[in-house]
């Protein structure tokens, strides 16, 4: 009898790991489906020009400059504004705050906002920051749409890795007299970074990639120049590559390829920057 369901179990085991093994590269060679018929549909449209040159109606003439600095200004913004506030929140309901009916029913909220479609938060950004503050379709408005967007994430993903610190670690210092805040802001928050970082860089790919809330607080499909300043109108990536492959013409789904590609590059290069910086945090901190 124990045998057989051993030998069930074993069964059960290996059937459940080949079944993992098989959705995971079903999912990689999915990937690479896209990303082979994306680059062989956009390469031959990136240059220089493709680069430096602002949306136009002829496909030859077209390019994405005023698109590329407006996510770049986007993401920026986003990343000043919603990094410090999140990983603020984060350590205080974690090390800070009580644990009575109102931080478990703050816990909740959070977890809930974090599964929100992003068009909710567009509608809501388009409430109170393009019409309640007036910021009209800025950066700024934009910038803080994905505040909203990302802030439940950033402040999750601060609070697990936190948690994944040893509590011996506090423990150690209150026994050699540290304050609280002491405790985690030279021992605790030095051994999170690498986990607290790997939030920062899913929260901000996911806004680099956002259009629905864009479009929803009234962001252009056709900009001719390139932002100034937070109060300036902007578009980003996604917008711009929204609006060509909502075209007929085949140059313009072309060229929403090329825009792919471009943004993929974009997000690659911020997550390799993210990398490198875990990386000598988690060496450091050995």
């Amino acid at each position: 009898m124990i045998s057989r369901n051993l030998t069930n179990r074993y069964f059960i085991a290996r059937t459940f790991h080949w079944f993992c093994f098989a959705v995971a590269w079903i999912g990689v060679l999915i990937l690479a489906i896209l990303l082979f018929h994306v680059t062989r549909e956009g390469i031959q449209w990136l240059d220089l020009q493709f680069l430096s040159d602002f949306p136009s109606r002829f496909p030859a003439k077209a390019g994405i400059h005023s698109a590329l600095f407006g996510t770049l200004w986007l993401i920026g913004l986003t990343a000043l504004f919603s990094v410090p506030i999140g990983i603020g929140s984060g350590i205080y309901l974690e090390e800070f705050a009580r644990k009575n009916r109102m931080s478990r029913f703050i816990d909740l909220n959070i977890s809930n906002l974090a599964g929100v479609p992003s068009i909710v938060y567009g509608m809501l950004g388009l409430v109170i920051f393009v019409r309640w503050f007036g910021l009209n379709q800025s950066v700024l408005a934009g910038s803080m749409t994905m505040n909203l967007l990302i802030l439940p994430v950033i402040i999750i993903s601060t609070r697990e890795a936190l948690r994944g610190v040893p509590n011996t670690i506090r423990q150690a210092a209150f026994a050699l007299g540290a304050t609280r805040w002491q405790t985690v802001y030279s021992h605790v928050l030095p051994a999170a970074l690498p986990g607290i970082l790997t939030g920062i860089i899913l929260a901000l790919s996911r806004a680099i990639g956002e259009t629905a809330p864009l479009i929803m607080i009234g962001a252009l499909t056709y900009v001719a120049f390139v932002p100034e300043g937070p109060m300036d109108d902007f578009t980003a990536l996604p917008i711009q590559i929204f609006n060509w492959a909502s075209r007929p013409q085949q140059e313009f789904h072309e060229l929403a390829a090329a825009g792919i590609l471009v943004l993929l590059f974009v997000l690659l290069l911020m997550n390799s920057i993210a990398v490198i910086i875990r990386h000598r945090l988690e060496k450091r901190s050995r």
